[in-house]
């Protein structure tokens, strides 16, 4: 979908559609809330804290001082954590 069509359906909606997306778009992103922010908002929407975990240590080994027997912990610390989520998902039947 662009831009331009995103606009036009805007356009489309009544007032009291607009208004109730505004209300969306102020909860989900937490503008209305002094101690978050839209970066938290994003970050908790699209990345899980493990999966940014594992990123910063890769880029720490790649660009800094991170030893490779540290980053090889917090990789094995990640999947695993991950294949527990997977699993609790599929028992619970989510």
């Amino acid at each position: 979908m662009s831009e331009n069509e995103i606009v036009k359906g805007i356009k489309n909606l009544s007032e009291e559609q607009k208004k109730s997306i505004g209300q969306k778009v102020v909860k989900e992103l937490y503008l209305a809330d002094k101690e978050k922010g839209v970066l938290d908002a994003v970050q908790e929407k699209m990345v899980s804290r493990k999966l940014l975990v594992f990123i910063v240590s890769t880029c720490l080994l790649a660009f800094s001082t991170l030893d490779p027997e540290s980053w090889s912990m917090i990789a094995l610390i990640y999947i695993g954590g991950q294949s527990a989520v997977d699993i609790a998902k599929i028992w619970k039947g989510m």
